[in-house]
């Protein structure tokens, strides 16, 4: 692959770390990621690099620039373990954006215009050459709610569904009224898995708020409730989570 397959990325740096997709699977998803590392230019070295074994389709530079590493229809090695909507080969099912960015352990600094108005053009761009659903469109934390934070709660994902991208409800305010968190027992906490669950989390429904539970609060948190992310599930987000259901393509 010489010419990137996407009009917003200007070259193309190859990854040799990335495999057929399984069972002939195309993709139907978009993880964002952010890169966690202190340095875009590392960042990259890293992705390309056969002994890291990690990859994405694409990277978006903080200045806007985008490479492309591994062409659409490859399987890349971006999101690792994790599920979502009962998938668990995530990496078959998805493109991967890493956002560069130095993430949580560099102090998670905000995404700059620029970078953004590339992950916007980008993610627009690839959503409709694959007809991706706009919630579908998630982050690395949906997936993987309990080893990953990322992008994180400074990323805008109101500004993007604003441009057309993603799905989003505005959240539903801060206030009083019951809540759950860890070490909560019983039906209502069912009920509450099981909500999380027909959005597309990967959450046991067992009726026991253990730690797993509090990850998956924590994940939908920091994509649509950023305000306070706590993994306590308080009325706030229990009704952001309802209103997102009700209002799903």
């Amino acid at each position: 692959m010489l010419t990137p397959e996407s009009p917003t990325a200007i070259k193309v740096v190859p990854s040799p770390n990335h495999r057929e997709r399984r069972a002939g699977q195309r993709p139907d998803m978009i993880l964002l990621h952010y890169t966690g590392m202190p340095d875009a230019g590392e960042a990259l070295l890293r992705l390309c690099n056969p002994i890291a074994e990690v990859s994405s389709h694409y990277l978006v530079f903080e200045d806007g620039r985008v490479f492309q590493l591994v062409p659409e229809a490859r399987r890349a090695w971006h999101a690792g373990r994790g599920a979502w909507a009962g998938e668990s080969d995530v990496n078959s099912c998805s493109i991967g954006i890493e956002i560069a960015n130095p993430g949580h352990d560099g102090g998670l600094p905000p995404y700059p215009d620029a970078q953004i108005e590339a992950v916007i053009a980008l993610t627009g761009d690839i959503a409709g050459r694959w007809a991706i659903r706009p919630d579908r469109i998630l982050g690395h934390s949906d997936v993987a709610p309990d080893r990953k934070q990322d992008p994180g709660e400074l990323f805008p994902w109101e500004r993007l569904h604003r441009a057309g991208i993603g799905h989003w409800v505005a959240p539903t305010p801060l206030g009083n009224g019951r809540f759950f968190s860890q070490g909560d027992e019983g039906p209502p906490v069912e009920a509450l898995q099981a909500m999380f669950a027909l959005y597309g989390y990967d959450v046991p429904v067992d009726g026991i708020f253990g730690a797993r539970t509090k990850a998956v609060v924590s994940a939908f948190q920091r994509h649509f409730r950023p305000e306070r992310v706590d993994g306590v599930a308080d009325s706030s987000t229990i009704t952001t989570l309802r209103d997102l259901i009700a209002a799903r393509p």
